[in-house]
Formats: structure tokens, sequence, C-alpha cells
């Protein structure tokens, strides 16, 4: 059946399929959302979802807009470089190289999606989006901790080397991954109802309790700086007089009840001399072979090869564990032309984001959690590899998508707090 007729209208077929496609995409966003917390294998169901996600929006019709054209600019720009450097393997199988080349490539496409998803109805689909987010991040947290108390059958499915890491293959990837809805959830808590706010309190504390049992210490530091950041934001952005005087009795109050969870967490003697051994330094980030002497090689081993080393080859050479610090990682991987691009986004992402919070809009509260988020996930970049964490590429969509569409709102999505998820 031919999509146009000869007047030029779509023919009634057509627009069905295109109708239903469109309905049937929002389903499926939040299901594909959904599946970034079962990541035990790759490729996971995120990668298989969103290949549906995708074929569906083409039949929907799924728009563009000029606003993204930065980061599909810089997307395409990227591909070449990240192509060339898979060639540049020694030691690893070509198609290792590529298929771990494309998965970034991959995952940069999909922040470009989101981007557009989301600016065709930043409320709507926003919410849409952090709220699949907030149910998959409270079944990992609470399978995560109740796993790593072992109260549940087969714990070890959970746990790795003693700490809770869900349906996740690292403690340090499913730590992070709880600290954006934990943020929707506590502005929530700070400018919501009594209703919403008690609800907003629950999500926080669950996902707070879920990143302190991953004993990850740069997702506790990145829980801790981004609720500082939700909290000043909103305080100077957002608040009225009677919301800052909410406020500054919900801060002391809040405080208290979590220094009462974490010191009766603390007390359990398993819990509390893991957390010593955990938050003092660690035996490998020292010397030369240590994190920061990996990374200085890597930094130099950058410098020498302009087209990069390719994929998964320093492990390779001279040390065999990886550099952790995404930022060098992304020019001694993808070369010079590569990291750079990389970076650019992440420069580019955190002006955009940075830019708009100094306007007044109805969508600035889907913004604030989300550039809480992403700083803190770009400082915590320097010290592990973030470069195939399917989360820091849905921040960066989401960003790019608030922005993108930053005035627009319908009628009823113009009070004071309509953006509130």
């Amino acid at each position: 059946m031919s999509s146009i007729g000869a007047t030029g209208v779509a023919a009634p077929g057509w627009s069905f399929i295109t109708e239903r496609a469109a309905a049937l995409l929002h389903v499926l966003v939040a299901c594909w959302i959904f599946s970034g917390g079962l990541v035990m294998a790759e490729p996971s169901p995120y990668e298989l979802v969103f290949l549906v996600v995708l074929a569906v929006s083409l039949l929907g019709g799924f728009a563009l807009h000029r606003a993204t054209l930065g980061l599909l600019v810089l997307f395409v720009a990227f591909i070449p470089f990240a192509t060339i450097a898979a060639f540049q393997v020694r030691y690893v199988p070509l198609t290792q190289a590529l298929i771990f080349s494309l998965v970034t490539i991959f995952l940069i496409f999909t922040g470009y999606f989101v981007a557009n998803y989301v600016a065709d109805a930043p409320q709507r689909r926003t919410r849409l989006i952090v709220r699949a987010y907030i149910a998959i991040a409270l079944i990992s947290a609470v399978l995560g901790t109740l796993g790593y108390l072992g109260l549940i059958p087969r714990a070890d499915l959970f746990t790795l080397y003693g700490r809770a890491k869900a349906l996740f293959k690292d403690p340090n990837v499913y730590g992070p991954f709880l600290v954006l809805p934990a943020m929707y959830a506590l502005q929530r808590v700070l400018l919501g109802s009594p209703k919403r706010m008690a609800w907003g309190a629950v999500i926080f504390v669950t996902l707070f309790i879920g990143v302190f049992a991953s004993f990850s210490r740069a997702a506790w530091g990145h829980f801790v700086v981004s609720a500082a950041l939700v909290y000043f934001l909103v305080f100077v952005l957002e608040a009225h007089a009677r919301d800052k005087v909410r406020m500054l009795l919900l801060a002391l109050g809040g405080l208290g009840l979590l220094v009462v969870a974490l010191a009766g967490l603390l007390s359990i003697p398993e819990v509390g001399s893991f957390f010593e051994m955990r938050a003092g330094a660690q035996s490998y980030d020292q010397g030369e072979t240590g994190r920061f002497g990996r990374q200085g090689y890597a930094f130099e081993l950058a410098l020498a090869n302009p087209l990069g080393i390719g994929p998964l080859e320093f492990r390779n050479l001279l040390i065999m564990e990886e550099p952790h610090n995404t930022y060098v990682n992304v020019l001694h991987v993808y070369g010079w032309g590569g990291g750079l691009v990389y970076i650019a986004m992440i420069l580019v992402t955190l002006w955009r984001g940075a830019a708009a919070l100094a306007y007044r809009s109805p969508n600035r509260l889907l913004l604030i959690p989300l550039m809480a988020t992403y700083v803190p996930l770009c400082i915590e970049a320097a010290i592990i590899d973030t470069d195939h964490w399917r989360h820091f590429f849905l921040v960066t969509g989401l960003i790019w998508g608030v922005t993108a569409a930053y005035q627009r709102a319908a009628p009823h999505e113009r009070g004071r707090l309509s953006a509130l998820v």
C-alpha cells in the first residue's frame, strides 16, 4: 500500500500504522529505560530493546530537532576516529576491537535519540523516562542490599567481592546508577506536597542504602555531591521563602535520620569493618602500577600515538589493568581526534546545562537533578572508566533534550512545580 495518495494526503492504512507506532513508542521507551538495570551479560537487554525502540520510532514519525544538531555533529565526527583506532590493535583480535568501538558509537547515538525524544515534550517524556528509571533503581537497590545482607536465596548473584551489585556486573557501575533517580526523589522531598514528600523520602533513603552497600568510594562521593548540588540549586533558583524554611528544617532532620541509618548499618560488625577497609587508601591506587601510575603511562601512550592504540590494548602492554581515567582512556584508545571529540561532547553538555540553569523556565526542575548528577559523573570519570556506562549517555541525552526545548511547555505545564517528577 502506498503511504501517500495522489492528493498528497497520508493513506488511511499508513496513518493507522504511524498512530499505533507513536503510541507504542512510549511503552517501549519505558521498557528500554527499565532494562538499563539488567546488565549481567553483553549484549544486554538495553541494547536489544533499543533496536526495537528505534525501529518503532521510525514508523511513528520520530522528529529530529535543530537544537540537538551539535550532538549529532559530535557523534558523526567521532565515528571515523573510533573506526580507525580499532585497526591500530596489535594484540587484541580486530573483531573484538571493532565491537568495543561500535558499542561506544552506539551509546553516543542512544544519547542523541533521547535528546530528540525528550525535546518533543520535555515534561511528559522526561517524567516517563525518570519513572521507569526509578522503578528499576528501586528494584536494583533492594536486590543489592538484601543480597549484601544475605537475606535472599542465591544472594551471591547480587554481590561481588562482598559488595552489592544487583543485576550489574560491577558494584562500581551499580552504585552511580542509583544516583539520578535519588536526586529526583530528593527534589520531590524539598518541594513536593506532603504525600509526594513522603514517597520521595522512602525512595531517597532506599537508594541511599543501595549506594552505601555498593561500597564504591566514587559512588559515595557522587551521591553526596549530587545531593548537595540539588539542595543548593533548588534553594537558590526555585524555592520561595516558605520553601526555604522547610528546606532548612528538612536538612537538619534529614541529615539526622541519615546519620542514624548509617550508624545502624555500621553497628553490624561485618559492615563496619568492611567500611573501614574501603574508606582507607587502597594498595592498587599507589605506585607505578597503581591507578595514578597507570594513568601517567596511558597519557604517554596517547601522546606517542596520534591515531590511538585501539580498544583493550592497554592491558596487553606494560601494565595489565586499565588506567581508570576516561579522559586519558579515550585519548589513547581513539586517538587524538576521537579523544578530543569525546571530551568536547562532555564540555559542551556541561556548558549547555549550566547556561540553561541561569534562565527561568517551567522545565528548570527537570534540569536541576540532571546537572547535579552529570557534574559529579564528569569528575568521577577522572578516576574510573565511564565510556561504556549506559546511564552516562542517558543523562547526556536528557540534558540535551531538556535544553533543546527549555521553554516548551503546554499551558497546564507552566505552573511553578509542574515539572516536579
